[in-house]
């Protein structure tokens, strides 16, 4: 089985009025996903949203120093809510023969779920990871949980093992 971790605008500009320590938990997720999956040889990719970055403000755009980037990871930009929508990251997860997507970053509200519907619609498995979510109201992310797929580390480490 082939799985791809999303990290979503885990971004500077973006997280300015989320609690510190929601970071820091959510970023200790993400980062023993992503490792996990990278001594697996699977795809992590890093979505970053570019809107209204400019030369004067381009080190706030960059993804927080809490997340671990690997020199093997991908990067895409967006434009838009859904990471999907005119970006390469169908295309890459084609390449990769993508079998199961877990997303994962800010904002549960918009951009997160967004991807993880865009997922779906595009015929992906796609799953939240649990604790590995950010939301600017904390009710976004119980809903999510509620309403959609979510997986934990150690089953990620189960499907990793029977591949």
């Amino acid at each position: 089985m082939n799985i791809a971790l999303i990290v979503i605008d885990m971004q500077e500009v973006y997280l300015k009025q989320v609690d510190s320590s929601r970071i820091e938990s959510a970023c200790e997720y993400i980062n023993h996903v992503a490792g996990m999956l990278r001594s697996s040889n699977q795809l992590v990719v890093h979505v970053q949203d570019v809107d209204g970055m400019d030369e004067s403000n381009q080190h706030q755009y960059a993804t927080i120093p809490g997340i671990h980037m690997d020199p093997a990871d991908r990067v895409v930009t967006k434009l838009h809510s859904n990471s999907f929508w005119q970006t390469e990251l169908e295309q890459l997860l084609r390449e990769h023969q993508i079998d199961f997507v877990v997303i994962s970053g800010f904002a549960m509200e918009h951009c997160v779920l967004f991807t993880y519907n865009g997922a779906l619609e595009r015929g992906f498995t796609a799953a939240l990871l649990q604790r590995g979510v950010l939301g600017e109201h904390a009710d976004s992310i119980t809903a999510a949980y509620r309403d959609r797929h979510v997986v934990s580390y150690p089953v990620i480490q189960l499907m990793l093992q029977s591949s």
